[in-house]
């Protein structure tokens, strides 16, 4: 069969150039993203009650809406906020793999059962469930350098004019412009007024409801069949007014002598806008900022291409004199800047690989085959990421970068041999293949079987953490199937077309040639001093066991000392800063506090620019006036010398000296959609079913307080506080009801004059804009003010508030934030310097389980919620993936000792690889995880060399030992060659910088040190080994000779004798 394909040159060819074209029809189709699909999918329901305070949102919208949708198929977890400017947000979690569209019709069918138990003025404000779109591609700022313009104009321009463009484009899943500032028509009253006029908020709002209409007043002259008409025309009416002049000539009422009550009478109208409680700049300019997220599955790179081609495009054909723009966060700069990394690791691996491989091979054109091997095996693997519907990410990258040294090794085996066959045989290269591939055929079978069966068992994992194993794994899988198929056909191939049989006549002593004899002198004196060391391990069954006992404690030893990890924080050359002020302050407090800030860090040479939004909530996602945040975007990785975590030190130290607020500056969380901030995110519980808030408030103070006195935790802060100042209202239900008016009026009233009122809409710019009704800022500049309003009784009489409500100084939350139904503090926060993030998991466990009284609990969410989750995972993938390796070899050797033999010869690797991330001073984490996994099968592949040849030699009647030494010293070239040129490929991830450097140099560590020590010790003990596994079966083993692994011509196994 193997013959074919040599003998057949061209047929094995075209396999190749087949498998390359399809990966290359694959390359061009293949999505490109920071990291596979791994955030568990969520649905946000978002309800606005306007005027209403957190505890009234709480109680009259979040609680019916949790408790119709808790329980909803594949739910895993949910969390509600609800704020003081009226907002409610449910933010529903599921299981990974969940159709994102399905769960969000679940949870809207289930929002449908509860509307009619919501307010009206909620219903009528439209509750909104939509899938939460998480891979935030850009953070986009619209500014003019005309001071004229305001940010009235600047948003609104954006919103008619940019973002109708945006939302068309092709794999854009969501945009929207932060705060609210679209246009409105705002009424302002003039309570006096309404006092003197002896008129009612509900009568102005009927009545601009009734005079504010379209309408379809019909045709005249349409044919009914009862006489002819010779034409016909269409009625019009003017419809919805859209000018303050037409609101301010609004009829309320007509008064018997004559005289119309008009709506400017009592109020002031502006086209204004419909929100004023969020501030949005840039480098201290006024701007509109636009949050663009990804579609699932569409190619981030295109779509920001798409994006900054019709921003350039709307710059030129729509943009005033003076508006310009720029980029806050970019995902594409991380992304492109982290491929840009592994493509350059890439080809220096190739070169290093290529070099390695030139040194012992000693021959340009057999050092050309296995380079041929790498494009053939990384561009075939594109075409079954498609199929499998990966995506090139960082995962799938780095899966691409060590396969490079894997694949080589297969084509490395198949030129050995040839050549040890051409030198000792003297064989022309076509018989030499052909002889060398019955030899070793089958060991290649067995090789590329094992290193792709350890990837079979992770494909099977699930939860986040198991995408991400499967991505890397099959990845990997896939270019080593492919190298053992190349190693079948084109290899063999080449090397009988390519190779040149030796002429020991002719001998140029060319600097080269003289680097070689002394390398192949010094290579000669190794292996035979090798030969002598096997012999004496392999002879000693006490000094292989104390071997592998000594790296089996070593391994324990290195894992208990080593701190363990999830997704390493990167440097993705942002920084988020989170501002809150004190309780009840106003946004322009907030935004001063902000404002201060931008002034404290504008000389930072490393900042690019930065974007502030007062009245907005990073941590939460809601809005509040005491709430800010910030967005410090810095110059590209190779513009600066500073690492991202002194930058913030730099900031802090800073900002020092602004008392008057809390300031908090961290990195953005690691993948995208995994909360909003880096470090771990914890919900502290109040299992009670309490109302008292401030309880819950005591504990959180007294459990933050805990935390940040140990030293493994910094910055742990919460932004829930019960102290802000509120008013509480007492209505005497007696006095109302003999002055004629109902709790409902009363409250209703307020609610127009005080909180704003939405009481019809227009149309103006080919948009829709709402009609708020509110007293003018004037009227309600303090509490005490409250009292001078008048309601209107069922009398029609107008009465003071004061002759019925008292009200009362008491203190509330500016948010409550609940958590499976329960009050809950969210804390966050991040491990000190030096230590990790699994570390921090079990002070905060130590923690909570000493302070925490009975009734409060805490539960972990975003991504420590998955670092929890897969904490043993990766120990129950490493042992099915050595109980699969374990069972192959069974099977390939037919017996179930012999593999042992190749199963104890890995803790010598992975105590390698432990200890020098221990070195290092890394963390185990996710990608070591991922490197140690690949170890199996890379470890593994040396063991079966040299057991492989150690059997054939056992079948022509050596003894154990003889056959140990035998197969030991024969493959000690190639795998020596195998291994450098692994870890020489792996050279460029360990000493990574910039973009993804945490990711390149923990997987580049862990599988260099894991590699390099796992050869240098191994070749030692696996020898002693298969004398231990193999002395009591010699017998039987001579007999068999239908065993699968062994070439049956005698002549030719004897050809590869060891060469002393």
């Amino acid at each position: 069969m193997l013959e074919r394909f040599i003998r057949r040159p061209v047929l094995s060819l075209v396999i190749s150039i087949l498998i390359v074209l399809l990966g290359a029809l694959a390359l061009f189709s293949l999505p490109i993203t920071q990291f596979p699909d791994i955030v568990p999918p969520s649905v946000v329901v978002t309800a606005n009650y306007n005027g209403a305070n957190a505890d009234v949102c709480a109680k009259a919208v979040a609680t019916p809406l949790e408790r119709a949708i808790n329980g909803v198929p594949g739910m895993t977890y949910m969390n509600s906020v609800s704020s003081n400017n009226g907002v409610t947000l449910v933010q529903v979690f599921f299981e990974v793999g969940t159709d994102p569209d399905l769960a969000a019709v679940n949870v809207q069918n289930r929002v449908t059962t509860v509307l009619d138990e919501l307010p009206e003025e909620v219903i009528k404000a439209g509750v909104t469930t939509e899938k939460e779109v998480n891979s935030m591609l850009l953070y986009l700022n619209i500014m003019s350098t005309d001071s004229a313009a305001d940010e009235e104009f600047i948003y609104n321009f954006t919103d008619i004019n940019v973002l109708q463009e945006l939302k068309r484009i092709d794999g854009v899943g969501f945009v929207d412009i932060m705060g609210a500032r679209d246009y409105s028509m705002r009424v302002w009253l003039k309570p006096d007024r309404l006092l003197s006029y002896n008129i009612s908020t509900e009568e102005i709002i009927s009545g601009l409801r009734a005079q504010n209409i379209e309408a379809a007043p019909g045709v005249t002259g349409e044919n009914s069949g009862k006489d002819q008409q010779a034409k016909q025309y269409v009625l019009r009416y003017t419809g919805k007014f859209n000018t303050p002049q037409q609101y301010k000539e609004v009829v309320l009422r007509s008064n018997n002598d004559g005289s119309v009550l008009r709506l400017k009478d009592i109020a002031d109208v502006e086209f204004g806008t419909v929100s004023y409680d969020m501030v949005s700049k840039t480098d201290g300019r006024p701007s509109a900022s636009i949050m663009i997220k990804q579609r699932p599955g569409s190619n981030a790179q295109e779509v920001i291409q798409t994006i900054k081609e019709k921003m350039e495009e709307l710059k030129e054909t729509s943009f005033p004199p003076g508006m310009v723009y720029n980029y806050a966060y970019d995902v594409s700069r991380f992304l492109d800047a982290s491929i840009h990394e592994v493509i350059r690791t890439l080809i220096e691996a190739f070169i290093l690989v290529f070099i390695v491989v030139f040194i012992f091979l000693q021959d340009f054109r057999s050092t050309l085959i296995p380079a041929l091997a790498v494009p053939v095996a990384l561009i075939g693997t594109l075409a079954f990421m498609q199929w499998l519907g990966f995506s090139i990410n960082m995962l799938t990258l780095f899966a691409l970068v060590l396969a490079i040294g894997i694949v080589v090794d297969n084509a490395i085996v198949v030129v050995e041999a040839v050549h040890v066959k051409m030198t000792e045989e003297h064989l022309p290269p076509l018989e030499a293949t052909i002889a060398a591939m019955k030899e070793i055929g089958s060991a290649i079978v067995a090789i590329t079987l094992v290193m792709s069966a350890v990837f079979v068992p992770v494909a099977f994992l699930s939860g986040p953490v198991g995408v991400f194993y499967r991505q890397f794994s099959l990845t990997l899988a896939m270019a080593i199937v492919i190298s053992g198929i190349n190693a079948l056909t084109l290899t063999p191939a080449l090397c009988a077309l390519l190779m040149k049989p030796h002429q020991p006549g002719k001998k140029r002593k060319s600097l080269l040639q003289r680097f070689y004899g002394s390398f192949n002198r010094v290579y000669d004196k190794t292996e035979n001093k090798y030969g002598k060391a096997v012999r004496w391990i392999a002879g000693r069954k006490i000094a292989t066991l104390a071997m592998l006992a000594f790296f089996l404690i070593l391994t324990w030893g290195t894992s208990s000392l080593l701190p363990s990890g999830f997704i390493p924080a990167e440097d993705q050359s942002m920084i988020y800063v989170n501002v809150t002020t004190p309780p009840g302050s106003t946004v322009e407090r907030t935004e001063a506090v902000l404002d201060e800030v931008q002034r404290a860090i504008i000389n930072e040479e490393n900042i690019e620019n930065t974007s502030t939004l007062a009245g907005y909530s990073l941590l939460s996602d809601i809005s509040g006036a005491s709430y800010g945040m910030a967005m410090i975007n810095l110059k590209s990785w190779d513009e600066r010398s500073v690492s991202i975590n002194s930058i913030i030190s730099k900031l802090r130290s800073k900002t020092n000296y602004i008392s008057d607020a809390s300031i908090e500056f961290f990195l953005p969380p690691t993948v995208p959609g995994f909360g909003n901030a880096g470090g771990f995110e914890l919900r502290l519980l109040n299992k009670n079913r309490g109302d008292d808030l401030n309880e819950t408030a005591k504990v959180s103070e007294s459990f933050l307080a805990a935390l940040n006195k140990h030293p493994v935790i910094e910055g742990a802060f919460s932004s829930f506080d019960p102290n802000f100042p509120q008013y509480m209202i007492h209505i005497d239900q007696e006095m109302a009801a003999k002055q004629g008016v109902t709790i409902d009026n009363a409250m209703s009233t307020l609610q127009t004059l005080l909180g704003s009122y939405y009481a019809t809409n227009f149309i103006r710019f080919g948009q829709m804009y709402k009609v708020m009704l509110q007293a003018l800022p004037e009227y309600r500049a303090t509490p005490e003010d409250v009292l001078r309003l008048y309601v209107k009784n069922n009398r029609g009489e107008m009465v003071p508030f004061s002759n019925f409500i008292r009200m009362e100084k008491v203190f509330g939350p500016e948010q409550i934030t609940r958590y499976n139904m329960y009050t809950a503090a969210m804390i966050n926060g991040d491990a000190a310097p030096g230590f990790s993030s699994g570390e921090a998991i079990t002070a905060i466990q130590e923690v909570a389980d000493s302070t925490l009284p009975r009734g409060y609990t805490y539960e972990w969410s975003g991504m420590t919620r998955e670092q929890i989750i897969s904490g043993n995972q990766a120990v129950y993938i490493f042992i099915i993936c050595l109980l699969f390796v374990y069972l192959l070899l069974a099977a390939q050797y037919e017996s179930f000792g012999l593999p042992m033999a190749v199963i104890l010869s890995l803790p010598v690797g992975i105590a390698g690889a432990f200890g020098v991330l221990l070195m290092a001073g890394l963390e185990n984490n996710i990608y070591a995880q991922v490197a140690l996994i690949m170890l199996i099968g890379l470890l593994g592949k040396n063991a079966i060399l040299i057991v492989e040849v150690a059997v054939q030699r056992q079948r022509q009647g050596y003894t154990p030992l003889e056959a140990a030494k035998a197969g030991a010293v024969s493959r000690l070239r190639p795998i020596l060659m195998t291994s450098f040129a692994f870890v020489a490929g792996l050279i460029p991830l360990c000493m990574a910088s910039g973009a993804g450097a945490m990711g390149n140099r923990s997987i580049g560590t862990a599988a260099a040190g894991g590699m390099l020590v796992g050869t240098v010790f191994g070749i030692f003990l696996v020898p002693g080994l298969y004398v231990l596994f193999t002395r009591k079966k010699k017998n039987s083993i001579k007999k068999e000779d239908d065993m699968p692994s062994v070439a049956t011509n005698p002549s030719i196994s004897h050809s590869n004798q060891p060469f002393e």
